[in-house]
């Protein structure tokens, strides 16, 4: 009988019943005693299988390798896996599997609808109204655009970018992106970065954190979007230079943003974005629909359950 820890939140016991209805008698499922690296360590010498969490205050590294020598899977229920060390665990012979595009929809909806909300200013009107104001005639200065006039341009074009692409061509977008490589049969056009950000009105960023895309976008590529550009980054808030990214909304020079995932989170209560009417602020929940988590769980749980029955795991890193 396996030994499967579950490092998600305690109050969240739907993935819990998912995997423990497919795994059977094949496996047990526990969770540390706390939410700490203390009790997380306590189990991982006895645990065939560890189902990360989703925060990274749980991170999976080579303290951790040390420890988990009869570990057969590490299971992100999730795309993002920038809080484990893949290439340590590689190394120690154990598998790293995702659930790559289950919540690819999801993000990819979010990412339309916000910048549908920046290029209306749905969130100014909104605070304005609520403040007991009517702003019929100062929302016209605001130089409100329909979507579909605007052009997006989407840096990574895996499940969310392709999607992304999709969703905003619906909309009548002119839809280009950039990756490391072209992708053959893309309906969208494809740039190099330094000739996509020129043409570019809405920005999405949808790539991994790597040493790569970290740090990506500063204030050098801001400065080369054209004036009341929107910036939408549903990949992780590092990719961005977040103070470059603060004096380009002060100054207009970037019209706005809306974001999903920070360079710390939670967002400090102090920071500076906070500050910004021309700014869309959401707590790293853009994938976190019901639709997409029930897609995660049933991913989550299948590959677990093949571990626990002598089955290679799908989705290995």
């Amino acid at each position: 009988m396996k030994r499967i820890v579950l490092l998600t939140a305690d109050e969240d016991d739907a993935l819990g019943k998912r995997i423990r209805d497919a795994v059977g008698a094949a496996g047990h499922v526990v969770r540390p005693a706390a939410r700490s690296v203390t009790a997380l360590h306590r189990l991982l010498p006895t645990a065939d299988v560890v189902v990360g969490d989703w925060s990274g205050a749980l991170p999976l590294g080579t303290a951790e390798v040390a420890l988990g020598r009869r570990l057969q899977l590490i299971q992100q229920p999730g795309a993002g896996v920038n809080f484990i060390d893949v290439a340590a665990w590689a190394a120690a012979g154990v598998p790293v599997a995702n659930t790559p595009g289950a919540n690819a929809a999801s993000v990819a909806e979010w990412a339309v609808v916000a910048a549908a909300n920046l290029s209306r200013s749905m969130r100014w009107a909104h605070d304005e109204v609520t403040a007991g104001r009517w702003p019929q005639e100062g929302i016209l200065a605001r130089g409100c655009r329909d979507l579909g006039e605007l052009r997006v341009g989407i840096v990574g074009f895996g499940a969310i970018g392709r999607q992304c692409a999709t969703l905003f061509a619906a909309f009548g977008c002119e839809v280009a992106y950039t990756a490391r490589a072209a992708h053959p049969g893309a309906t969208a056009r494809f740039l190099p970065m330094a000739d996509l950000l020129p043409v570019t009105d809405v920005l999405v960023l949808a790539v991994p954190l790597n040493e790569h895309t970290r740090g990506l976008i500063s204030a050098r590529e801001l400065a080369m979007l054209p004036a009341g550009a929107f910036v939408v980054n549903v990949a992780r808030g590092a990719v961005v230079d977040e103070s470059a990214l603060v004096d380009a909304l002060r100054s207009s020079s970037v019209a706005g943003a809306a974001l999903d995932v920070f360079a710390v989170e939670p967002l400090a209560s102090d920071s500076p974005l906070r500050a910004l009417d021309n700014v869309l602020l959401s707590p790293h929940i853009a994938g976190g629909s019901d639709t997409a988590r029930r897609k995660i769980y049933a991913m989550t749980a299948q590959n677990v359950a093949r571990v626990c029955v002598g089955d290679r795991p799908h989705w290995t890193l």
